[in-house]
């Protein structure tokens, strides 16, 4: 592939993901809908991490 269209495939790819809202997730975008996920998940593990220090703390 030459290095244009390497360069063009690079541009079309970071809009859809960082700037063009996907009505499948909501009308936000991927990158959002990554991110929002990704937060969720540390905090869920953050919560089970204490919750479980706290029961040790307490045995």
């Amino acid at each position: 592939m030459s290095e244009g269209m390497e360069l063009q495939n690079g541009l079309f790819v970071n809009h859809k993901n960082n700037y063009r809202s996907h009505e499948s997730h909501g009308n936000v975008t991927p990158a959002d809908v990554y991110s929002s996920r990704y937060r969720r998940m540390i905090k869920c593990q953050t919560l089970q991490d204490h919750r479980l220090r706290s029961h040790a703390q307490a045995a």
